[in-house]
């Protein structure tokens, strides 16, 4: 039985993965154990193919966990019901390369619908979505939908949807890969900034050697396995 880890977000012991079945079963995760404490802003690098997306998805329950043990705010999620991922979903934000925003909706639009989700009166969830989007310097832009607005400007309305409903945990996924330099850091230091704001632990996988220095730590993945995860950063 797993020990508790109060101040844990993340807890990841022994935690293997397969895709396929019979004779095409391949193994893409092997014997990952890791821990992010509450708070803890971990970037997670290595190359392309190396499992860092799949077990980003596993940690924010888009997949169920198959072996070992997976601790999501102090649930076990390994062998998890449907209807328990989802309920653990409610606690993650989500940041992805690609923005993902609704191209008919508006800026402010786009950060109402989880709080939607959550069931929130809808003049609450404008309140809310307008204090967020400004909060990322995008006052001006409610009203702007996603085709009128620049890359780092649609980043920033993604972060501002990841964390209108003050989630435990943000994943972020190679969020500055479309964004030049400035842009990347402008968004990687605004997810830091709120994250410390909201007390909100972050996992961000990324290949930008740009915005390692915003990290607590860092953990590197290669061919499945989890090479380090000891490199704490000079504070």
């Amino acid at each position: 039985m797993i020990s508790s880890h109060p101040q844990a977000a993340i807890v990841i012991e022994n935690l293997n993965h397969f895709y396929g079945q019979g004779n095409l079963r391949k193994q893409v995760l092997f014997d990952i154990s890791l821990q992010i404490q509450t708070g803890e802003i971990v970037i997670m690098t290595g190359p392309s193919g190396s499992g860092k997306t799949t077990l980003l998805s596993l940690i924010g329950c888009l997949r169920s966990a198959q072996t070992g043990s997976l601790q999501i705010l102090g649930q076990e999620l390994c062998g998890a019901s449907n209807s328990q991922l989802v309920a653990a979903r409610r606690r993650i934000g989500y940041i992805f390369q690609a923005h993902n925003l609704l191209e008919s909706l508006t800026a402010q639009q786009n950060v109402q619908l989880p709080l939607e989700l959550h069931g929130i009166p809808f003049k609450q969830t404008q309140k809310q979505a307008a204090e967020m989007l400004s909060a990322v310097g995008l006052a001006a832009q409610v009203n702007d939908y996603p085709e009128n607005l620049s890359g780092g400007q649609q980043q920033r309305v993604a972060i501002a949807r990841a964390l209108v409903s003050r989630p435990a945990i943000v994943l972020a996924d190679e969020p500055t890969a479309a964004l030049d330099k400035q842009s990347g850091r402008d968004v990687v230091e605004l997810m830091q900034h709120l994250a410390k704001e909201q007390s909100c632990t972050i996992l961000l996988v990324t290949h930008d050697n740009r915005i390692l220095d915003i990290a607590d730590r860092l953990v590197q993945m290669e061919d499945g396995y989890l090479l380090s995860n000891i490199q704490e950063l000079a504070a």
